[in-house]
Parts: structure tokens; C-alpha cells; sequence
């Protein structure tokens, strides 16, 4: 017995030391990669030497003898730190991912290449100005030293990952960086799948009905479009769901985690120091590291500072000392989805307001890691790519005999975003700023503009012109041949909405309805925000003056006008229902609930228990109000829609009808339904987080996931790469976190402003901002997820353009010195 317990000893203790070489080095090939900010290194590309002086939040400074070899810097930082971020990036636009992932990411791969957006960019590189094309170049070149520095120098391959996914890294060049905006116009793209699931409702219900469950923003009538069947006869009904499921790593988001953003600015009328203040923050998918990198870059024109996205050479949005800019979606209607009939005789044919013509065509080949290759067939209309019925569920609004195709503004073969981008970072004055403004294709944006003296909120992006008799005013697919459905090219940009000093001395967008015009005109009818703007108008008007504190006590508040407005709809006749019910009971539990939310001020705050039930109630509301009339088109509607509920316990148009169960034969109220709705989520909640309401926070259940988006499932190491914070706010707050809205889990905060940014241009270096995790990319530095807690607990960094500020207290002086001396 002893020699047999002597033998396990040894075989134990073998085992750990084997475990924990093993751990040692995989740690030691994993921290080869992180780099080294002291070096000084010799490379090909530059006219003189240059410094990155990173601060103690390790943002660089780049200060150069040329904007060019200002750009090489950046490219250099960029590669530095979030390598394999700009490779997905890169991969993702390109169509490449099966190349590591093997068939996980076929489908994903499949979409883009029929939507081809990388050619689209090659063929961008052309359109840009000399100096953009000079800047791309440069850029270009800094990650390509980086690349160079890691194969000389024995740098871990140059990012952790790829120890686990090593693929031969291929150099960088001016589409890269054209192929990420377009990928990220493709991220912020909603209109495409709002086109179809109108279309699908419509099949299923009648106009009044689409109205409710698809309402549109406020504001004067829409005329009634007619039904999709008249549009599209022959369109399936009861269609199944088409879709494939989404995989990893694809960037196409539901239409309710498109893009999001809050700006807003005061004039010197409106601000306490009698100068200007902007803030902005855009939100996005929250992952691990964040999209946004901050960068200060000290060109000709001067210094700019904010944030910028690795793979492409321009602040985003930012300041300079002169002038501060800020974007939000706007979502403008920049997509028409076309249903094109095929001749019925000779399928590579399709039908034109000109008779049939052939689509163009390309072969397509995806290699697949551990698989055999897969061919695809790309095709192309008059309107723009074919688009199978596998994406975006687009089999299930379409006749037999038929394709779909799509129109999309960033597929534009002469894109010049990045000129504007480069433009406006060089621009001192807001006439500077719009003027650069003209040249902005995609995403769609509205650019919050300050500079010392003046405030302005201007549309930018190609708008597409359509015919006004347009069969669905751009709201849901038309037939492709039908010459008034088609696009007559793009309004002139000069003729973008635009609002310049205000008079009432304040601007600001939360992706709401930002006029009321007469198709075509419109801008759009599906709008991203009527909630959130009625608390910023609240607060903006509550003072007389603002300050830069008021700004970011703004962009913090989680106040939730929509709790507010409607728990006493919801509850009406709920709160007050006599005697205490015995303790332990159903009734008694809902009792408790609401006493809790009849005090409640609608703070979406993560400590208490009051946001966890208002938003598990209004959730299973909204599903028993919809699943007995939509069926499995229900599970579409993951968010709940607050005019929608607002419209059915109001009975706008009758909308109370919604209340009544179809199968069932009693005729239930809306109050029944309420109180069905919010037993149904007390046991929810009793379930999921414990049935001591007291002692609920709504932090447990809104957690941010910062997630690793290829580590961040992978057992073990997940618990080293991402990140998971408790945080307040919700769907509808000015510190909006937006919910995933599906799964076990449906309140995780997956989108939210991962940039906040305010900026005072009485001393603009007074400014502040913030990421949402850290400037690093390797799970292995201190910088992977340092600003992360800041950015939870709501605080913020300096944003100053001192020099001596950043070099007293950098964590590394990078410098470059070309190989050959000038």
C-alpha cells in the first residue's frame, strides 16, 4: 500500500511540475510578443527620426518632421499594439476567416465576398486626394516595419493568437484600410433586415397592425404603404426562417445592435465659460480589446487627439485645438433590397426596364483550414450584388423565380470617406469641417461639430436619390425592373441637412428623427432613438449655462425616461389591490414588486433591484402580446419596442386588440395581460437571480461583456481575455447598454459607448476621454484592461496636446530613425 501511494505521489507531483512548465512556457512564447515601448529602431520609410511618446494611459504622441512620417508612426503603434485586431479586421473584410477557422466561418466568408466589399475598396485607393493617398501609403509602410521588426526580432509572431492560428501574415496596404470603414458601415447597417422583417410582418398582418409593432418615430403621418403581397405577388406567407445561423467573427448585427451614439454641443450662449463644448460617444459592440485605439498625432496643421480605429491612419472623432468633431449613425436610409426576376428559360438572365439582361458574374474561391475549398458563384445586377436566401433571412420574401439583390451606398467603387476623414482632421474652422464633409460616402453619420465660436450637426454621407413614386418609399423590397424603384445617383452632398449656430445655442443627436421632410427628402423613416433624446432635452434645458462637468454628468445618466413613462401605463390598475396577500404567495411576491417600483424614479442603476423587474416584466409583456399574432416571427423582435406598448395601453388606433389571447376564449384585458406578464417575470427572476427581491441588483444581470471575439469561448483561456463588468444604465439610457435581448442571459450589456469623449474649448486641454478596456490588445500587458474600471466607475483621462504633459509621465519613448540618414 505504501509503495502503491509513494508511486501516485510521484505521478502527481510529476504532473504538476509537467503543468507547470507547460504553463511557464506557453507564458513565455505568449509575452514574446508584447513590445517593447523603449526601443529605438532603424527602418525604411521615414525622412527623419520620429518619437511615439506614450503616456502614462499609454496613448501615443506621435511627433514627426512630416505628416507622412507622422502616418508611418501611427501604423507602427497600431501594429504594436492591436496586431491581430487589424489581421480580423482585414480577414473579416477580405472574406478570408475559413482560412483559420475552418467551416465555422463559411457563411461569413460567403456574405462577403457577394457583397465584394474589398474590391470595392481596391478600387477606392484611386478616388482619394494626393495626400490621402500619400497618408495611406506612409501607414501602410509603419505596419509593414512592424511586421519586419517582428520577424527579425523574434517577437512571438507578433501577437499571442497566432501561436493557435499561425497563417502567414501578408503585408499591408491602402485597401486595407479602405475595406475596414466599409466593414464598419456594414456593422451599422440596419435597413436591410428592417426592409425584410417589415416585409414579413406585413404578410402576416394587416397595415394598422404593422403600424404597432413596427411604429414610426413621432412626428407628422406617413402615408400607408400598400400591403407586401400587392408589392410582391406570389411572396411566401408562412415562409420559414431562411437564415443561416450567424457565425463567429461575422459582422452583420440584428437591426436593434446596429449602430448607436449620443453628441451634442453648446455655443458660447449655452456655456458657462462663454466658449464651446462637444460630447460625444459613439456605441458599439462591446469586445475585448475595444474597436477604438486613442491616438494624439502632431501633423502640419497641429495636433489632433481621440480616438481611431487600428487598420485605418485618421482620428475619427476627436479634437484639435481648434475645432472638435463627434459622430453618431444616422441612420439614413442608404439600402433598397430588390426582388429581380429570373428568366424563367435561361437562369443567367434577368429582367431590366430595358428586357432581360445577363447578370455578371464572378467565380469565387473560399479556402477552407482542414476542408476541401469551396467555389462560390458571385452574381450581379443593374441594383447591385445577389444575395442568397441564406443571408439576412431574404428566402423568405421572395416569390419562386426570383433573386434579391441590394443597393447600398458604401459599395461605391469611388468611395472618398477616407479623404474626408483626412480633411477633417486638418480642418480649423466648422466651414472647413463641412466643406470636408462633402466628400463622405459611408456609414452614414451626423457630425457634431465645435470650434472656439460656433456649434453645428450636419448629415454626412451619400444620400440616395429616389423617384417619388418609389412603390415602397425605400421601407420594403420592390421588384428591381421597375424603373421607378431604382436610384437616379446621390443628392448632391452640399444639400445634406445641416444646422449651424442654432439659436437656441445647443445641437445634439441620439440617433433620433432629426427633421421632418416629403420623400425623398426624408432621410429615413426607421430612426434609432425616441427615447433616449427626451431625457438629453431634459437635461440639456434643466440649465441655463453648461459646463464640461454637466456634459459628462449627461453622458452618465441612467435615468430611463421609458420606465418612467411606462410603468404607469403598464400598472394602472396593479398597484393598489387591498389587503397584504400571505407571505409566500404569488400574489404576494407581486405585490412586493410593485410596491418597490411605485417608488422607484427610473434610475437604471446597477445596485438596485427595481430596473432588474421593470425590465423582466416589460420583456415578457411584450412577448405575450405579440406570440399569439406573429408566431415564430415573434422571436424577431428580441427588444422590446416602447411605442409599441405605449400605443397597445393607450389603444391608439384600436391597439388594445393586441391584448387578446386568439386561442383562447375568454377576452383578456390588458391588465390581465400585464399581471400575467409580471408573474411571469418574478418567476423569471426568483429562477435566474433568487426570490428575495430586496437583495437584487440589476448590475448581476447587466454585466458588460468585453469578450475576446475568437478566445473568449475557448475553456480557461476565456478567464484570462475578457472582461466582465457590472454597469448601470440599459436600452434606453443616455449611458446606454444595450441588452442582448435573447438566451439565458438576455439583459448582458453587449453595446454601448466604448469611446466617451468631452471637450471644453475654453482650455481645450482641460478635455477629457476614455475606452472601454486599454490600449493593448495582448491579454498579457497591464494595458489590456487598465481603463477599463475607469470607464465602468464613469471616469475619464486627460486629453491634453502638452507635450511636456505626455513625456512626464510616459511609460515608453519609441523611436524610429530611417535607415538611411537624410
Amino acid at each position: 500500500m505504501g509503495l502503491l501511494f509513494r508511486w501516485l505521489l510521484r505521478l502527481a507531483t510529476g504532473l504538476v511540475i509537467l503543468g507547470v512548465a507547460a504553463f511557464a512556457l506557453a507564458y513565455y512564447f505568449a509575452s514574446r510578443s508584447l513590445p517593447d515601448y523603449n526601443g529605438n529602431y532603424s527602418v525604411a520609410g521615414i525622412s527623419a527620426p520620429v518619437e511615439i511618446v506614450r503616456d502614462n494611459a499609454n496613448v501615443p504622441h506621435i511627433f514627426g518632421a512630416t505628416d507622412d512620417d507622422v502616418f508611418f508612426a501611427l501604423g507602427y503603434a497600431h501594429a504594436q499594439d492591436r496586431l491581430w485586431q487589424m489581421i480580423m479586421l482585414r480577414r473579416t473584410a477580405q472574406g478570408r476567416l475559413s482560412e483559420l477557422f475552418g467551416p465555422r466561418t463559411l457563411e461569413t466568408d460567403k456574405l462577403m465576398r457577394r457583397l465584394d466589399i474589398y474590391t470595392t475598396a481596391v478600387r477606392s485607393v484611386e478616388d482619394q486626394d494626393p495626400q490621402t493617398r500619400a497618408a495611406l501609403e506612409a501607414y501602410s509602410a509603419g505596419v509593414n516595419a512592424w511586421l519586419a521588426e517582428v520577424n527579425a526580432g523574434a517577437r512571438g509572431r507578433g501577437a499571442p493568437e497566432m501561436w493557435l492560428f499561425n497563417h502567414p501574415i501578408s503585408t499591408w496596404s491602402p485597401p486595407d484600410s479602405i475595406a475596414i470603414v466599409k466593414l464598419m458601415a456594414l456593422q451599422l447597417q440596419s435597413h436591410l433586415g428592417r426592409e425584410v422583417l417589415r416585409a414579413r410582418t406585413s404578410l402576416l398582418l394587416d397595415d394598422d397592425r404593422v403600424s404597432d409593432i413596427l411604429p414610426d418615430a413621432p412626428g407628422p403621418g406617413i402615408a400607408a404603404l400598400p400591403r407586401y403581397q400587392a408589392l410582391i405577388p406570389g411572396a411566401p406567407r408562412h415562409a420559414a426562417d431562411t437564415s443561416a445561423p450567424p457565425g463567429p467573427l461575422s459582422p452583420v448585427n440584428p437591426p436593434d445592435l446596429a449602430g448607436a451614439s449620443n453628441a451634442w454641443a453648446a455655443g458660447p450662449s449655452r456655456s458657462a465659460t462663454g466658449s464651446t463644448l462637444l460630447a460625444n460617444d459613439p456605441h458599439l459592440q462591446l469586445t475585448a480589446p475595444s474597436i477604438w485605439y486613442l491616438a494624439r498625432l502632431e501633423l502640419a496643421t497641429g495636433g489632433v487627439i481621440g480616438a481611431t480605429i487600428p487598420g485605418v491612419p485618421v482620428v475619427m472623432t476627436g479634437r484639435s485645438a481648434d475645432i472638435g468633431w463627434g459622430l453618431t449613425s444616422a441612420y439614413l436610409d442608404d439600402t433598397d433590397v430588390y426582388v429581380e426576376e429570373v428568366n424563367a428559360t435561361d437562369a443567367t438572365l434577368y429582367r431590366t426596364p430595358d428586357g432581360w439582361a445577363p447578370f455578371r458574374t464572378r467565380e469565387s474561391i473560399i479556402n477552407v483550414h482542414g476542408a476541401t475549398p469551396v467555389t462560390i458563384d458571385l452574381q450581379w445586377t443593374q441594383n447591385g450584388p445577389v444575395l442568397p436566401p441564406e443571408h439576412y433571412n431574404l428566402g423568405t420574401i421572395r416569390p419562386p423565380g426570383h433573386v434579391t439583390s441590394v443597393a447600398w451606398t458604401a459599395l461605391s467603387e469611388d468611395d472618398t470617406t477616407l479623404t474626408a476623414a483626412m480633411d477633417l482632421m486638418r480642418a480649423r474652422t466648422i466651414d472647413e469641417a463641412i466643406r470636408a464633409s462633402y466628400n463622405y460616402v459611408a456609414p452614414a453619420q451626423m457630425l457634431t461639430l465645435a470650434d472656439r465660436n460656433r456649434i453645428a450637426l450636419r448629415l454626412v454621407g451619400a444620400m440616395p436619390r429616389r423617384d417619388p413614386a418609389h412603390e415602397s418609399k425605400g421601407r420594403m423590397p420592390t421588384f428591381g425592373y421597375r424603373p421607378q424603384n431604382r436610384w437616379d445617383g446621390m443628392f448632391p452632398p452640399e444639400e445634406n441637412p445641416q444646422w449651424v449656430n442654432p439659436e437656441g445655442g445647443l445641437v445634439g443627436h441620439t440617433n433620433n428623427k432629426i427633421l421632418d421632410a416629403p420623400f425623398p427628402r426624408h432621410v429615413s423613416f426607421g430612426w434609432g432613438d425616441t427615447q433616449r433624446v427626451n431625457r438629453w432635452r431634459r437635461l440639456m434645458q434643466s440649465r441655463e449655462v453648461h459646463t464640461r462637468e454637466s456634459f459628462t454628468e449627461a453622458q452618465l445618466d441612467t435615468v430611463s425616461f421609458t420606465a418612467r413613462s411606462l410603468l404607469p401605463l403598464i400598472g394602472a390598475d396593479l398597484w393598489f389591490t387591498g389587503e397584504a396577500a400571505p407571505e409566500g404567495t404569488p400574489e404576494r411576491q407581486r405585490q412586493v414588486a410593485l410596491g418597490l417600483l411605485a417608488d422607484w424614479n427610473g434610475e437604471m442603476n446597477e445596485h438596485l433591484p427595481e430596473p432588474l423587474l421593470y425590465a423582466a416584466w416589460v420583456r415578457f409583456l411584450q412577448q405575450r402580446l405579440i406570440r399569439d399574432d406573429l408566431g415564430p416571427l415573434a422571436a424577431e423582435f428580441t427588444h422590446v419596442e416602447p411605442l409599441f406598448i405605449e400605443r397597445v395601453f393607450r389603444n391608439v388606433n384600436g391597439a388594445a386588440r393586441w391584448c387578446d389571447v386568439l386561442q383562447s376564449a375568454p377576452t383578456e384585458t390588458c391588465t390581465d395581460i400585464s399581471r400575467q406578464a409580471l408573474d411571469d417575470a418574478l418567476v423569471w427572476v426568483a429562477e435566474t437571480y433568487g426570490s428575495d427581491l430586496q437583495t437584487l441588483r440589476w448590475g448581476d444581470a447587466h454585466e458588460a461583456t468585453h469578450d475576446h471575439p475568437v478566445l473568449g469561448e475557448v475553456p480557461v483561456l476565456r478567464w484570462f481575455v475578457n472582461i466582465r463588468q457590472s454597469t448601470s444604465g440599459g436600452d434606453n439610457t443616455l449611458q446606454r447598454g444595450r441588452t442582448l435581448g435573447t438566451g439565458p442571459d438576455p439583459f448582458l450589456n453587449v453595446h454601448s459607448a466604448a469611446y466617451r469623449g468631452v471637450y471644453d474649448f475654453a482650455d481645450p486641454d482641460s478635455s477629457v476621454f476614455i475606452t472601454s478596456t486599454g490600449q493593448s490588445g495582448h491579454f498579457l500587458s497591464r494595458y489590456y484592461d487598465d481603463l477599463g474600471e475607469l470607464w465602468r466607475r464613469g471616469e475619464y483621462i486627460p486629453m491634453s496636446l502638452d507635450p511636456a504633459l505626455a513625456r512626464g509621465g510616459s511609460v515608453g519613448i519609441t523611436t524610429l530613425r530611417p535607415t538611411t540618414p537624410p
